[in-house]
């Protein structure tokens, strides 16, 4: 697992699925129809299942999975468990061989249904007494509509939050109420005063903001946002100059883009030598995932997690993940809502965090939460499961994780959502570098972005 969220679709995939258009064959009656015809998802499933993209490769997954089929008698599951390929889906779509259900990143999914390959997913929910605003995170909602209608189940939601490491906070004399981002300017002298480096370059990072992955969550902070409420690009927008400008300072402040690159990346994140063990790092954004993986090292961290606050003050939660979509080709598409619904229902989450408790009682780990895209699941979850680990300083992290849920911020929804991302990537980048100064870096990535916009709003 990688700390940015994946980005399975590059330019050429985007053109990839220009190509498809819309030949793709239509799902005949299933198709919703304007007039308001009776609902074409059917409760009553059976026959093939094949899905893709969704690898149930943990008790997390292997046990929603199994509670979804023993939901469906009579239907039989095929997975295709590799990795959403936007080529070879594609390339399914144009010859109508397309699996029934997708697994892809959320950010694909606006994309995809603006060329007319997916299919949306209102009556889904409708057929199965399921109100998705309810059910789901809103924000989760609004990332996978398009147009005013829904094309995706949402999965998991694992905000972020600032990771910091008190040991080395408490070297330098700085509290969790000097973290405070709605106060960017004291953040970048925080950083600074974090910072310790040996014969030129970083021994410690005083604030990493994951950058370039986290660009969009602290245009959010900022009050900017890459795309408007119609999708359109908006990366040169005054907000994203100011966020952007910010986090250039703060790379500055701390020895440069390259050098903090170039230390990062030789951490081991994920193993004994992580960088909160060898105190490498005093701040860090992370998703809720990753104290999970510092549990491990419980006796040799020490940590406390600070919510990310926009510019008003109040704490957000953002955080990019999965959604189930379904093809237009779709053979049993009925069966693939169902499925969807099913395995992001709160009993297979309940299912799920009761598979994970035993893993944790068997291997005799801390429980740091199950997050879900679902708040009626993550709220059964918490009730039942989190509870005092004995260790107060993960009791403090794992509280603020599930603090921040509060109020999540939906990344928004695009149908150029791909190329937006890759273009702010490249911008950051140039701008962290200091190839070009902020300003020009957005102009440039957005009107790339806008080339794309223009054909699609055509």
């Amino acid at each position: 697992m990688t700390r940015a969220r994946f980005r399975w679709i590059a330019a050429a995939a985007v053109v990839a699925l220009g190509l498809a258009g819309c030949n793709g064959p239509s799902i005949g009656s299933r198709e919703p129809s304007e007039s308001g015809a009776a609902n074409p998802f059917s409760t009553d499933v059976s026959g093939a299942l094949k899905t893709s993209g969704f690898n149930p490769s943990d008790e997390v997954g292997q046990s929603r999975a199994d509670y979804a089929a023993a939901q469906l008698d009579g239907v039989s599951v095929t997975m295709d468990k590799t990795n959403f390929d936007p080529q070879k889906f594609a390339a399914q779509a144009a010859s109508g061989q397309t699996p029934d259900l997708l697994q892809m990143d959320r950010a694909v999914v606006a994309t995809l249904a603006s060329k007319d390959l997916i299919i949306p997913l209102d009556q889904c929910y409708e057929a199965f007494g399921v109100e998705p605003r309810e059910q789901y995170y809103p924000s989760l909602i609004d990332d996978v509509s398009y147009q005013g209608k829904i094309y995706g189940i949402p999965q998991f939601f694992q905000a972020n939050a600032l990771l910091a490491n008190k040991r080395v906070l408490d070297e330098a004399g700085v509290a969790a109420a000097d973290l405070d981002t709605s106060k960017p300017e004291e953040i970048v002298a925080t950083a600074e005063k974090l910072y310790q480096e040996k014969g030129g370059n970083p021994s410690v990072i005083g604030f990493d903001g994951d950058l370039p992955g986290s660009s969009a969550m602290w245009f959010k902070v900022f009050g900017g946002a890459a795309y408007d409420e119609t999708g359109k690009p908006t990366l040169d927008r005054p907000e994203n100059v100011r966020a952007l400008t910010w986090m250039k300072e703060l790379m500055d402040a701390q020895g440069g883009y390259a050098k903090v690159k170039s230390f990062k990346d030789s951490m081991d994140v994920f193993g004994a030598g992580n960088q909160y063990v060898k105190d490498q790092v005093a701040v860090q954004t992370w998703a809720q995932w990753y104290p999970n993986v510092l549990a491990d090292y419980k006796d040799e961290v020490s940590l406390e997690a600070v919510p990310i606050k926009d510019a008003s003050g109040t704490p957000i939660a953002m955080a990019g993940g999965t959604a189930f979509a379904i093809p237009k080709a779709a053979k049993n598409p009925s069966a693939a809502c169902a499925w969807a619904i099913k395995a992001t229902s709160s009993e297979a989450w309940m299912a799920a965090a009761d598979a994970r408790i035993e893993t944790v009682e068997k291997n005799k780990k801390l429980f740091t939460g199950l997050m879900t895209g679902s708040p009626v699941a993550d709220q059964q979850i918490k009730d039942k499961y989190v509870k005092p680990t004995g260790n107060a300083e993960f009791d403090q992290v794992i509280e603020t994780y599930y603090a921040v849920l509060s109020n999540p911020v939906t990344s928004g929804s695009s149908p150029v959502g791909q190329t937006v991302q890759q273009d702010l990537t490249n911008a950051v980048t140039v701008a962290l570098t200091g190839e070009k100064t902020p300003e020009q870096a957005l102009a440039d990535a957005q009107a790339s972005s806008l080339r794309a916009w223009d054909q699609v709003a055509k």
